[in-house]
């Protein structure tokens, strides 16, 4: 894509640096995360492709989330579709899900095209967009009886976000949206607030509004009150730091509380006061504990392990039973107290979450990366939870990693050694596929593998565990049309 963007493309991105270019130039960049195994991110391509000829002047760029997870982990990527939205270099807006009207709309908000606060009329999307998006856009304005489409619109929130903000609101009696924890307040208005909290003797959850922008954006459209903090009473906006100290010096702060039976510290329910650091509650804080220590190997996913509800998950999953490891898992998607309570507690802000004996691992990226290494392996033998594998194990299993296996000098396509060079194309020429092993790159098992196969020469043939021979005997096979059949039977 150009400077001013291409009409009617969509780039894909292949690295984060070539993205951080991009963002750098100031832009108008509209990113879609997908999956190909996703219908709703196919559903959704199809969408954001006709709007990138709809607005010719942005750039329209696709990620695949799963084989990009240094650019998904970075914002915060834990289900597709998935879209972030930037203007001058910076994020100014984001969406989860397949919804192609909030698509349209925060499109053209981003581009300049309408004002924020209105819908995108259809005539502003153009033609290409196609008749999903507009009957969308027209079906959501019929629903709310006018063509300003109600709250949704007018708020700029959708209901994903609108959800997440009224069960943030409602997960405590006593809620205070602050910048920073209790323990260490980003600003003076908040720590007032919590002093005021802390004499009232009340249990008050938190929330760090610096954390994420889009809680700090939205509550102030949500709750029509631009500034923080903000305390809340039973789902109830009090207000901010000047209403919360004239309530408290008056008495009717005192008086709110109980009216709303609000526990007060030291009761029969004193328990669940605020905890340090997280800002959680004591009572939250016990049962992701509990959560966390309930297996050795203890997997925070969405979905189940027999249906994973994201290929992240789905991915883990599939490296612990590569591992034959036992594992226990929570799906986050049926508690959102457990899913966002998590992220705090963990300072991890993604999905899936891996613990071994209650410490963080990381996400689906660092799994697969130490699986590879060889380091997750490691891990689990050294906390006990696998025993460790013999040299004599090991060549098993690599013997076994595929039907037809090579051990060779170099790999088939640098092969080291004329001999290691033959077999190889005796193979291809037969179109015989086969799993390879450099046993340049480990000296360990290039001399027990001379003592497990009783044969002191390289390359090594195996079919189904039991050894075929070395470059004689595979030459001799195929040139008397013996090979393929001998590796098929």
């Amino acid at each position: 894509m150009g400077g001013g963007g291409a009409a009617g493309s969509v780039k894909d991105v292949q690295s984060k640096g070539e993205l951080d270019g991009l963002r750098q130039s100031g832009a108008t960049l509209i990113l879609h995360f997908w999956a190909s195994w996703c219908e709703a991110s196919k559903q959704m391509d199809q969408v954001f492709s006709h709007l990138s000829t709809d607005f010719p002047n942005s750039h329209f760029l696709r990620v695949e989330a799963e084989e990009q997870p240094e650019i998904s982990e970075e914002y915060s990527v834990s289900a597709v579709p998935f879209f972030v939205f930037f203007k001058d270099g910076k994020v100014v807006d984001k969406l989860e899900g397949a919804d192609p009207s909030s698509l349209a709309n925060k499109v053209a908000k981003v581009t300049g095209s309408i004002n924020p606060g209105e819908a995108a009329a259809p005539a502003s999307l153009g033609m290409a967009a196609g008749p999903t998006v507009l009957e969308s856009v027209q079906d959501l304005a019929k629903a709310n009886g006018s063509s300003q489409m109600g709250n949704q619109v007018q708020t700029g929130l959708d209901d994903k976000i609108k959800k997440r903000l009224q069960q943030l609101i409602d997960s405590h009696p006593v809620m205070l949206f602050m910048k920073g924890n209790p323990e260490e307040p980003k600003c003076g208005f908040s720590r007032k607030v919590v002093d005021i909290l802390k004499d009232e003797k009340v249990k008050f959850g938190t929330f760090d509004i610096l954390s994420d922008n889009e809680i700090r954006e939205g509550l102030k459209k949500f709750s029509k009150w631009p500034t923080f903090p903000q305390l809340y009473c039973k789902g109830e906006l009090l207000g901010g730091c000047d209403i919360a100290i004239a309530m408290h010096e008056s008495g009717e702060l005192k008086e709110v509380f109980r009216d709303h039976g609000v526990d007060i510290i030291g009761t029969e329910q004193g328990t669940g006061g605020i905890l340090e650091p997280t800002g959680l509650t004591a009572n939250l804080n016990s049962r992701l504990q509990s959560l966390i220590n309930s297996s050795p190997v203890m997997l925070f996913m969405k979905g189940k392990p027999g249906e994973p509800k994201c290929g992240f998950s789905h991915k883990v999953v599939e490296i612990l039973k590569q591992e034959k490891v036992d594992f226990e898992s929570f799906d986050i998607l049926s508690d959102d107290e457990v899913r966002q309570g998590l992220k705090v507690y963990s300072n991890w802000s993604s999905y899936p979450q891996l613990y071994i004996k209650g410490e963080l691992i990381g996400g689906s990226d660092i799994a697969l990366e130490m699986q590879k290494s060889g380091e997750l392996k490691r891990i689990l033998t050294e906390k006990g939870i696998i025993k460790e594998e013999t040299l004599e194990d090991h060549l098993k299993s690599l013997i076994s990693s595929s039907p037809v296996m090579l051990f060779m000098k170099g790999t088939p396509d640098n092969p080291r050694c004329g001999f290691s060079s033959k077999v190889v194309n005796a193979l291809k020429e037969e179109g015989i596929d086969f799993g390879s092993f450099d046993i340049l790159t480990n000296d360990e098992v290039r001399q027990g593998l001379k003592v497990f196969s009783n044969w002191p020469t390289f390359p090594q043939l195996y079919y189904k565990g039991e050894l075929i021979g070395g470059c004689d005997i595979v030459l001799e096979l195929r040139n008397n049309g013996e090979l393929k059949a001998t590796l098929s039977e």
